[in-house]
């Protein structure tokens, strides 16, 4: 199978730098849970890329999550993550529209916040 490019592909990798930071630790902190994002190129459904974000180790892989079940598993679309990560999409309004499916604890759901994300510049 060929590796999927995924727009985010580049959303995790920063994200995975800044928890190494000061600010990034402070949200591990908070937080403490653990997200799997299974990200579709186009259609949910189809050629799924997961990550897990584990904001107890304060890791990001690119994988699904191997320490038994995430604490929320989140469907989307890569394009969707993306304006979800810059915080242009409402996380509500995209699951009450379909475009956003969850899995795991709605609590733990709802702790995920573009906050989560470093502010990234704009190109």
């Amino acid at each position: 199978m060929a590796t999927v490019q995924l727009k985010s592909d580049f959303i995790f990798e920063l994200l995975k730098r800044f928890l190494q930071t000061d600010e990034g630790i402070a949200v591990k902190n908070k937080v403490n849970l653990v997200y799997q994002f299974n990200l579709a190129p186009e259609k949910i459904g189809k050629d799924e890329v997961s990550y897990t974000i584990d904001l107890k180790k304060g890791e990001v892989i690119k994988g699904p999550y191997e320490g038994g079940k995430p604490d929320t598993t989140f469907t989307l679309r890569d394009e969707d993550f993306v304006k979800l990560a810059d915080g242009k999409l409402n996380p509500q309004i995209a699951f009450m529209r379909g475009a956003l499916k969850i899995k795991g604890s709605l609590s733990a759901a709802q702790k995920f916040t573009p906050d989560i994300f470093p502010k990234r510049p704009k190109l």
